[in-house]
């Protein structure tokens, strides 16, 4: 029976994750963390399903139902799958194309939109922006520490209201009521960051509040960035909190900076940063053949 995500639900899925390949390396999709599915439980109306083959029920941002499968869909029976389709239209999504090699064509239907792809960069893009077509950002740094002196901290939850004074100051800059956006899952990140294995940096000008981000490690090398917020008016706060997480973890490999959502700002400003991959996530449905079979049989 489908149940409300809660906070209850973290131990359960978190072990569910674990036991199923979510891709390698620089091919992890940001979407496969408790984190994100708990901070953006009520955006897309998550309903948890536990059981031998564990799922969430879920919306997506354009209005598609779909079946987050907590499972390797390939390892599942066709009978499995089309009991965890709670509505008929709903598909499962999100699918890494690395699933797809076990997926039979003739049972299985997939597509993939270019709005739900996840951005992912070398972190030395961040660390040096080097060459002609970062050189603005460098720049942009550049002019940011020449005017002023940031310090950064390792965040932790007692520095929530001065991360949240940033908040209110870029949902005012973009022009975002309460609510708007992703104010209220970002409030419960900062919240509970810790609890939910995020991780990241305050920084301040002068003491005042400048700027924070918060990222997840999905796999050792590769963090996804969950929010970076910045006071509007120090140009280069981004590129620099973006230069500075990568200058001081020398681990880390590869930021992803999950998908635009179709949104042509969002857009450019990811493919400013010129990103090595786009990662597909694939919205997956049964054929007619695979129902045809399936009532066939029964």
């Amino acid at each position: 029976m489908a149940e409300p995500l809660t906070l209850q639900h973290q131990a359960v899925i978190s072990q569910a994750l674990a036991k199923f390949q979510r891709g390698q390396d620089a091919h992890c999709l940001s979407d496969y963390s408790f984190a994100n599915f708990y901070l953006f439980r009520h955006a897309h109306q998550y309903q948890f399903c536990p059981g031998d083959w564990p799922c969430l029920q879920g919306v997506a941002y354009d209005g598609q139902a779909y079946v987050l499968p907590l499972f390797d869909i390939a390892q599942a029976p066709l009978h499995v799958l089309k009991n965890l389709q709670a509505q008929s239209d709903a598909v499962f999504f999100p699918v890494a194309e690395s699933q797809l090699n076990g997926l039979s064509s003739q049972h299985f239907e997939w597509q993939a939109s270019r709005d739900d792809a996840d951005y992912v960069y070398p972190a030395d893009h961040f660390r040096h922006y080097a060459g002609s077509q970062l050189h603005k950002k460098r720049n942009l740094v550049r002019q940011l520490l020449d005017s002023v002196e940031v310090t950064a901290t390792a965040y932790a939850t007692n520095m929530a209201k001065d991360a949240q004074m940033v908040l209110a100051d870029w949902m005012h800059a973009k022009g975002k009521q309460a609510g708007d956006a992703d104010e209220q899952p970002c409030l419960e990140a900062l919240q509970h960051a810790e609890r939910l294995g995020l991780h990241g940096f305050m920084f301040h000008v002068k003491q005042a509040p400048a700027g924070f981000v918060l990222a997840e490690t999905l796999t050792p090398g590769v963090w996804v960035m969950r929010f970076a917020k910045g006071m509007d008016h120090l140009k280069g706060i981004y590129q620099f909190m973006f230069q500075y997480a990568c200058q001081t973890t020398p681990a880390l490999q590869w930021l992803n900076f999950e998908q635009d959502l179709g949104l042509p700002n969002l857009r450019q400003t990811k493919l400013s940063y010129q990103p090595d991959l786009l990662l597909p996530k694939y919205r997956v449905r049964l054929s007619q053949l695979a129902h045809h079979s399936l009532s066939a049989s029964t």
